[in-house]
């Protein structure tokens, strides 16, 4: 059953993550959490996006956003490491509730006309430390990251580029974190081999369905998916 549900798990999570960009520990966590504690499922969500980011970052290189990937990256690395220590030594769920009202109201908000939120640099650097404390606790990051990238970039496919890199730099920091504090183990990589040919089909899929779709329809997807992610995280 574990077995199982890892394969559905990773595989609807990164699924959509290929489609629209985040979104796949969100969606994953939810069927891994049946059968492990939060901490392993944060450990196996880690393997597959530093999997997964090599091939998300070549194929999207041109189009992402390496000055917003930068300006994150020092504010993001301190919140992964102060999200894992909590997640080591805490249980930190009121904060998970809390992260799922934000993101409902960034929804509501961004349904409002001329409703998209203005960032000033320092928000940004907030929003980076949060995006990767959040990350580094729930694997939850992403729709943090998505309120500063969505609005500082001009386009879905800059978007969705740059959520790639900026993940992937996530996950590069929150592997050697995890493995430090004894969360990642070699038994999570040998149960991750029975996946990776779900995973490379769930990649193909994606890419496939993201070719057919057009960006009016992408951005509706992403607020819809941000909502279904922060009732999800309350509940």
């Amino acid at each position: 059953m574990m077995l199982l549900l890892l394969i559905i798990g990773i595989f609807v999570g990164f699924f959509i993550q290929t489609i629209i960009g985040f979104a796949g520990a969100l969606i994953a966590l939810p069927f891994l959490l049946f059968v492990m504690p939060l901490p392993s499922a944060i450990a196996y969500l880690s393997i597959f996006y530093l999997i997964s980011t090599p091939y998300y970052v070549y194929k999207e290189r041109h189009n992402i956003d390496k000055q917003l990937l930068m300006r994150l990256a020092i504010s993001s690395l301190i919140g992964v490491v102060a999200g894992i220590i909590l997640l080591v030594y805490a249980k930190p769920i009121i904060l998970k509730k809390a992260l799922g009202v934000f993101i409902i109201l960034f929804v509501l908000n961004s349904l409002r006309p001329k409703g998209d939120l203005q960032l000033g640099a320092k928000m940004k650097y907030l929003f980076g430390f949060l995006g990767g404390f959040f990350s580094g606790v729930f694997s939850t990051g992403g729709p943090l990251y998505v309120m500063i990238v969505k609005n500082a970039t001009p386009d879905v496919r800059t978007f969705r580029a740059t959520m790639f890199g900026v993940l992937g730099l996530v996950t590069l920091i929150r592997i050697p974190a995890l493995a430090i504090g004894g969360i990642l183990t070699l038994n999570q990589l040998y149960n991750s081999l029975f996946v990776i040919p779900f995973f490379i089909l769930a990649i193909f899929l994606g890419k496939k369905v993201y070719m057919k779709l057009n960006e009016n329809v992408l951005k509706k997807v992403i607020l819809g998916l941000l909502c279904l992610s922060g009732i999800m995280l309350i509940f």
